[in-house]
């Protein structure tokens, strides 16, 4: 683990946890036999895959949605305590450093997706981009891959949900004002704290919550219905700014918010748990032994129905405060439903467009 001199800005993780995938790795066991140091490259890298699929359903009860699609595998803005950091282990790599640097792009995504589509035993219900990681993450400035999946869905006139933290969403704002007229998009904007330290230690490549809440802004007054995630809750860290993140959200226009609380399954809580001993040493037991009473005394939880919000007297707590919070500043409020009416299938001419 890279520790106080050794410290890599710029990125949540400091280091690989083993793979359980993975049958052998290198590691550090020996210095005094290495003649020079192992450098690890903290470079981003992009690697190129062609899947077969990209539309995956979603089987879990806690989501409520139907399906999600991932441009990208791993994620540059390097969240710490990011779930879908579990995942990049089934490709090979670390769910620590490597999911931040090491970033699969799945190019062939939007041909993919009409191909989908276009099955005679396809169900409409909505996409979720991007449920495991942000499909407006920086690359997406450059490749586009979900501009060009967003303008398939425009053709099909099938309905999404977008979930991101970057203001690089309203480079497609044509495309989303197009979808809200069949009723065919909802978006999440992700906001976790109004503390800019805080957010630069847990999020360190995002944007900040006040650019966050102007594109919250700007969604909502182009009719967009916009829903707040302030997410996750973490206990001891951003759980007290629950009221001033919904008042904000809902002075930004937002039309509905919701909330999960942190669970630190797999390898993401050893990633976690060396990140607030480095970066809140005097309070980091103290955040672990909340957390921990969420969860039924463990760090992680994967029990569908009670993983999402937790159980026992700082997760009722934290129900409380979110509800009463929303019940005083979203009175009233809700995302416009979805309308599966429009969808039509293109009978493979969708595919010529690429």
């Amino acid at each position: 683990m890279m520790k106080a001199d050794d410290f890599l800005k710029g990125r949540g993780a400091q280091f690989n946890p083993a793979n359980p995938y993975l049958k052998q790795e290198y590691v550090q066991d020996h210095l005094e036999g290495l003649d020079e140091p192992m450098v690890s490259n903290s470079k981003t890298e992009f690697l190129k895959e062609h899947p077969k699929k990209v539309v995956n359903k979603v089987d879990s009860p806690d989501l409520g949605l139907g399906y999600s699609l991932n441009p990208y595998q791993g994620c540059e803005h390097g969240c710490v305590y990011c779930y879908a950091r579990n995942t990049h282990q089934y490709w090979g790599y670390g769910a620590g450093l490597d999911f931040e640097r090491k970033i699969i792009i799945k190019e062939n995504a939007a041909q993919t997706l009409a191909k989908q589509l276009e099955s005679p035993n396809w169900q409409v219900m909505p996409i979720m981009l991007a449920g495991n990681t942000d499909c407006y993450q920086p690359i997406e400035a450059k490749k586009k891959l979900t501009r060009t999946v967003l303008e398939v869905l425009l053709q099909y006139r099938h309905p999404v949900s977008i979930i991101t933290k970057n203001a690089l969403i309203l480079r497609d704002l044509d495309l989303l004002e197009e979808l809200n007229k069949y009723d065919l998009v909802h978006v999440s904007i992700s906001i976790t704290t109004l503390d800019e330290e805080l957010r630069q230690k847990l999020e360190p490549r995002t944007a900040s919550a006040a650019k966050r809440l102007a594109l919250v802004k700007k969604l909502s007054e182009a009719g967009i219905p916009v829903n707040v995630m302030t997410a996750p809750i973490i206990p001891g860290l951003n759980d007290s700014e629950i009221p001033a993140l919904i008042q904000a959200a809902a002075a930004a226009g937002a039309s509905s918010a919701a909330y999960t609380l942190v669970r630190l399954n797999g390898s993401i809580g050893p990633i976690f748990e060396d990140w607030i001993k480095e970066a809140f040493p005097d309070r980091a037991q103290k955040v672990l032994n909340q957390i921990a009473d969420c969860h039924g005394g463990q760090l992680n939880d994967s029990r569908f129905g009670v993983r999402m919000h937790g159980e026992g007297q700082f997760a009722a707590l934290i129900a409380n405060l979110f509800r009463m919070s929303k019940q005083k500043y979203m009175a009233g409020r809700s995302m416009k439903p979805y309308n599966y009416t429009h969808f039509c299938q293109r009978k493979g001419k969708q595919l010529g467009l690429f």
